[in-house]
């Protein structure tokens, strides 16, 4: 194991229980297997999928380390790593894909024959965990990066290098909010220079959707949300419209867009009526991507002749992400002042605040907060 000596403990917050409160406790390592990369980890984003794994509504087991969103330095690398080296500065990506499986090779790495059934064990590579608590007992890797602790073990695919200008407390932003958004524009509905783009939703996903769109030279940029200082947000973002939402939302829609309707919808709010409102915003052979999250057992209904006219549906869960591409490029894009993140984040916290800082969450308060481990 190449780098430092790793520390004999370090703190964490760990779920123990569905609906219980994170605990800061001290854990300890096992040792580095070969791919695995160790991280002292910077900051890391509060998102709303681990609130949902703090809830239940996203299973996973525990113990285990919540957090998905990181960013930091590599400490030590095991014996067969050779993309990563101890010093350089690293985003974590939940995605840690094989490139080889069947759907690696036919470009759907999300579904990663390896990092699916990792996810849901909450184990790393070789279905093992590298965690332990103080009485010994093992602890899980929440979406394979574990990123609300000291240090993060992760696999050799999951840690990113980027430029060491980037401050970590941006950074790290670029593991899920950032990638699901703006890569949904770019990646996955292909917006065009021109292209008309509607944004139901503007939390932390479709603040980055109205981003993406702006990068990729969008025409109208429409956004909605039932807030008004979210939609005062988009503007800054560049949405070119702000709506409140309501009955008469695709008529608006259509007067701005010629009569037709939007060429892209995107649904980010994660509620069921917004989805029908999306579809009702995008002219004949326009896109629909949802990118927001509801029960996974509720039924969704739509109306049929909304969907008719060629409309496409798509559903995205991380932006069509390619890290190793992406991640370098979009902080590159801050660093010249073409990506906003300063404005996404409205908090900063110490590990032993999450608690609190969770409950900003899930009132919609804050579109990010960032836990600082190390200055």
């Amino acid at each position: 194991m190449a780098g430092p000596n790793p520390p004999a403990t370090f703190r964490a917050a760990v779920l123990r229980e569905t609906g219980a409160p994170l605990s800061i406790e001290p854990l300890t390592l096992a040792p580095l297997e070969p791919n695995d990369v160790l991280i002292r980890m910077h900051a890391a984003g509060l998102c709303h999928t681990d609130r949902e794994a703090m809830t239940g509504a996203f299973a996973v087991p525990v113990p285990v380390v919540l957090g998905h969103e990181g960013a930091g330095v590599v400490e030590a690398v095991g014996s067969a790593v050779q993309r990563v080296r101890p010093g350089q500065h690293v985003v974590c990506t939940i995605y840690a894909a094989c490139g080889q499986c069947y759907y690696c090779r036919h470009d759907q790495p999300m579904l990663c024959d390896m990092v699916v059934p990792n996810h849901r064990a909450a184990t790393l590579s070789a279905g093992r965990k590298r965690l332990r608590d103080a009485a010994g007992v093992e602890v899980g890797h929440f979406l394979s990066v574990s990123s609300f602790a000291e240090y993060a073990v992760v696999p050799e695919a999951a840690a990113i290098p980027v430029p060491d200008e980037m401050p970590f407390d941006r950074a790290c932003l670029l593991g899920c909010s950032v990638i699901t958004g703006v890569g949904a524009a770019l990646r996955v509905a292909r917006v065009g220079l021109g292209d008309s783009v509607v944004v139901v939703g503007c939390g932390p996903v479709g603040l980055n959707v109205v981003q993406g769109a702006r990068l990729a030279g969008a025409g109208a940029i429409i956004a909605v949300d039932r807030r008004p200082d979210k939609l005062e947000r988009a503007a800054a973002f560049g949405a070119t419209h702000t709506m409140l939402g309501g009955e008469d939302l695709a008529a608006r829609v259509r007067a701005i867009t010629g009569g037709r309707g939007a060429d892209h919808a995107f649904e980010a709010a994660g509620v069921i009526g917004s989805l029908q409102d999306s579809v009702d915003c995008t002219r004949p052979g326009g896109s629909i991507t949802i990118l927001g999250k509801t029960d996974p057992n509720r039924l969704v209904e739509l109306r049929f002749g909304s969907i008719s006219g060629e409309r496409r549906i798509l559903r995205s869960s991380l932006g069509g992400a390619k890290a190793a591409d992406d991640f370098p490029a979009y902080a590159r894009a801050y660093l010249d002042g073409r990506l906003r993140l300063d404005e996404l984040i409205d908090r900063r916290l110490p590990l032993d605040s999450i608690n609190e800082a969770f409950e900003d969450v899930e009132r919609g308060d804050v579109i990010r907060a960032v836990v600082v481990m190390h200055e």
